[in-house]
């Protein structure tokens, strides 16, 4: 069977590694527009900051590798234009020499994952205005950074923005957010956020809430950021304001497109298209709680995805069973973590809902060094399951969001969540847990 993959990052070779393990006697050809295979993205952030110290600690294997180890035609520099769904071939050109190339398929998995969106803003060809996304968008910010740069601005306040903001504060510049909605990190309530605007502050980072971009000047490097409610002088920009699906190639195909411009799958990760599988950022995925499907780009869920993709495309038929919202995210002293639904997607499902926000200590209270944490459940006003979690802390956030997300799978209530026979010495909780003392309030 002639096995082409769409790309050669997370899901694509978690796929192209099932088909090896599980089966024998494919051909398994991998085009990536790239040069780099099977790479840490969720790294980057760290290696700029210089926490991690060589880029190659963020390659899980190569080109080389693939092909010599596994036998798996590993290619780069292939950008595939065309899929040609009735003779199942694909085309396009290789970036390296500007050669066509067409392969045909008997199975193929669009892996493409997805690009930062960069607004059209006049003036966003000027040098010294970066995304980021692949290894070598972080070799170029870095060899930037050798130079005078004193005024970093950041424009978007999601996770990446964050994360590289605290990576610039690390490397002593003075960093500016500009975020065009009233807060940071809109995927926590805004009282939650609350405790993230109050950490940039500690850091001395400057916050432009409620302002959008119009525009950068500079002779050729950007030197000034115009919004609609200023203009600020800058030495480098990172652009953060999201991602788009790597789909746009595929108009005309008749491959159905889904949430903001995903490709939508079923469970086994196939399209409406016969012999078509996608996975991972470009896709879809279902989400348990919204009880529809999403699209939530991260790499834990293209990995998964990627899997179950290879294993069905060798008729191993197994499911993709949802998620259910997870992220956590270091910013600076804290920890910032939640699962499920928020307020305003509660809201906009129309769910009855009631929520419990308390104060709690990381470990026992008396016991030295503790810290604290807010902690914010949703759940659902008439049978008290729970619907969603919030927690901000410096320590101990990340056990709790995994046990709420734990709960969350499996539709807990939260008199169930009282029930749980969780860890306990005074080194490392209280006698009651935070999320149980949290639904122990639940009337």
């Amino acid at each position: 069977m002639k096995v082409i993959i769409i790309g050669g990052d997370a899901a694509g070779m978690s796929a192209a590694m099932q088909i090896v393990r599980n089966s024998s006697g494919h051909n398994i050809t991998v085009l990536e527009k790239g040069e780099i295979y099977s790479y840490a993205q969720c790294g980057l952030p760290y290696l700029i900051s210089g926490k991690i110290e060589a880029k190659e600690k963020l390659i899980a294997r190569t080109q080389t590798t693939f092909r010599e180890k596994y036998g798996i035609d590993a290619r780069i520099f292939h950008e595939v234009l065309h899929v040609d769904v009735q003779n199942k071939f694909v085309s396009g050109v290789n970036q390296s020499n500007g050669e066509s190339f067409k392969f045909p398929y008997d199975r193929l998995l669009i892996a493409t994952g997805v690009s930062p969106v960069v607004p059209d803003w006049q003036g966003n060809n000027l040098s010294g205005i970066f995304t980021l996304k692949t290894i070598p968008d972080a070799t170029e910010i870095m060899e930037h950074l050798n130079h005078s740069i004193e005024n970093v601005t950041v424009i978007g306040g999601g996770y990446i923005g964050l994360e590289m903001a605290e990576s610039f504060v690390e490397l002593g510049k003075k960093v500016t957010i500009i975020e065009r909605n009233n807060q940071l990190a809109t995927i926590f309530d805004k009282e939650m956020a609350e405790q993230i605007h109050n950490e940039a502050n500690k850091n001395n980072i400057q916050l432009k809430l409620g302002e959008s971009v119009e525009s950068f000047s500079g002779s050729s490097h950007v030197e000034y950021i115009k919004t609609d409610k200023g203009v600020y002088k800058t030495d480098l920009v990172l652009v953060a304001v999201g991602v788009k699906p790597n789909t746009s190639f595929l108009r005309n195909t008749g491959i159905a497109i889904s949430v903001n411009g995903a490709i939508q799958v079923n469970a086994y990760m196939e399209t409406n298209i016969e012999d078509i599988f996608a996975a991972g950022d470009c896709a879809t995925q279902y989400h348990r709680i919204k009880e529809k499907d999403d699209h939530i780009p991260l790499g834990t869920h293209a990995n998964k995805q990627g899997q179950i993709a290879g294993l069905n495309m060798i008729d191993i038929p197994k499911t993709f069973k949802g998620v259910v919202g997870t992220s956590i995210i270091k910013f600076l002293n804290l920890t910032l973590g939640r699962t499920g639904l928020s307020e305003k997607e509660a809201s906009l499902l129309k769910i009855p809902y009631k929520t419990v926000t308390i104060e709690a200590s990381d470990i026992a209270g008396y016991y030295p060094d503790t810290k604290k944490m807010v902690l914010k459940l949703i759940y659902h006003k008439e049978n008290h399951l729970v619907l969603g979690g919030q927690i901000i802390g410096e320590k101990g956030v990340d056990k709790r969001i995994d046990v709420l997300a734990t709960a969350l799978f499996n539709k807990m209530t939260m008199e169930q969540i009282l029930d749980l026979d969780l860890a306990y010495a005074p080194p490392y909780n209280g006698v009651w847990d935070p999320i149980q003392q949290a639904a122990r309030r639940v009337k």
